[in-house]
């Protein structure tokens, strides 16, 4: 197993942003980048060991800073916080205190804010053992950042083995009760971006998902059996998507509350015999299919569009704030969040 380190561009202030390449002896190669902890690529083999990039990114960071993408922004492979997915209004209370965030996702919060850890530069360490490599990031987001209350120090680990595991560790303290709610949004494509992701397979282990209007939850667990979000047999995206407007992007509830190390779902491709298996500690794991995803030109090529990537963002449910017997986002002084995630690649 090795690490490269590398420079991956400078930022609009001039600073210097670096890309970390993992390769494990199988030949899985995972890319990682300081600015925004994003995940630009994860190269895997197929059932014929032709090796191929199976997650949606860019090989240039001018690419991930340009208004082009930023305009229609799907954070491709980023860390997303202070709290991820959508909070209502942008609005909740803590310790009898409102506080009010950014509105950038239609009348809602999103994914931290205007400026959230998805653009973030963030300090590098590498990490090198007898089994796995990786990087550990650390930043400090300070007291009312994007309007959330708390000097909150965050740090997340990436780290490969040979078992060909990439597990995702988050880490948290603040100084200030506040809320927190981090997840990765790798957007994964199994032909390596040569076709859409609807024929896909996918199974969740998720018996209920969180009933939403509006891309917010009601409060109402609801069983998916019999509705077009029951994938606890595995089935082809593409067999109930035509019911749902723009695709799926729903929360499903993993039964999770005591927060171990569960199996959360496998997605799968025939044609390329490629399979990505997830694990978690988080209670939740967000579907979403990739329809608001921005068709781009880059470097002349028309790239990406709707349904070229699908994400499976593990994490607490959406707003939960706002919902008192959701599993609680709050951090208080004194405790530790930490959540784990394990991708595994292979082959059926």
């Amino acid at each position: 197993m090795k690490i490269i380190k590398s420079l991956f561009g400078k930022t609009s202030e001039g600073l210097d942003v670096d890309l970390y390449t993992l390769i494990n002896d199988n030949q899985i190669t995972v890319k990682i980048t300081n600015y925004g902890g994003i995940i630009t690529a994860i190269e895997t083999p197929d059932k014929n060991g032709k090796l191929e990039n199976i997650a949606c990114g860019f090989d240039k960071l001018e690419t991930y800073l340009s208004a082009e993408y930023l305009g229609n922004y799907p954070y491709f492979g980023a860390l997303c916080g202070r709290v991820c997915n959508r909070i209502a209004a942008g609005k909740f209370t803590l310790d009898g205190k409102n506080y009010s965030l950014a509105v950038n996702n239609g009348p809602n919060h999103l994914h931290g804010g205007l400026v959230g850890f998805d653009r973030k530069l963030y300090a590098a360490e590498l990490i090198e053992t007898n089994d796995r490599i990786g990087v550990k990031l650390s930043a400090l987001s300070p007291n009312m950042e994007e309007g959330y209350p708390g000097n909150l120090k965050i740090s997340c680990t990436y780290t490969l083995n040979n078992a060909n595991e990439l597990n995702l560790e988050y880490f948290a303290e603040t100084d200030q009760t506040t809320i927190i709610n981090l997840t990765n949004h790798t957007y994964f494509n199994l032909t390596g971006g040569k076709d859409q992701i609807l024929d896909h397979e996918l199974l969740l282990a998720a018996k209920t998902y969180t009933e939403s209007r509006d891309m917010i939850p009601t409060g109402e667990i609801v069983a998916v059996t019999g509705t077009p979000f029951n994938f606890q047999s595995k089935k082809k995206l593409c067999k109930n998507i035509e019911e749902l407007e723009t695709g799926y992007d729903l929360n499903f509830v993993l039964n999770n509350d005591e927060g171990n190390l569960v199996f959360a779902g496998c997605l799968s491709e025939e044609t390329s015999g490629r399979q990505v298996e997830v694990s978690t500690t988080q209670p939740g794991i967000q579907l979403y299919t990739g329809y608001w995803i921005p068709e781009l030109i880059i470097e002349g090529n028309k790239k990406f569009g709707s349904y070229s990537g699908v994400a499976l963002e593990t994490q607490h449910y959406p707003d939960s704030i706002n919902h008192a017997d959701f599993p609680p986002v709050t951090l208080a002084p004194g405790d530790k969040f930490h959540e784990i995630t394990v991708y595994k690649f292979g082959t059926k």
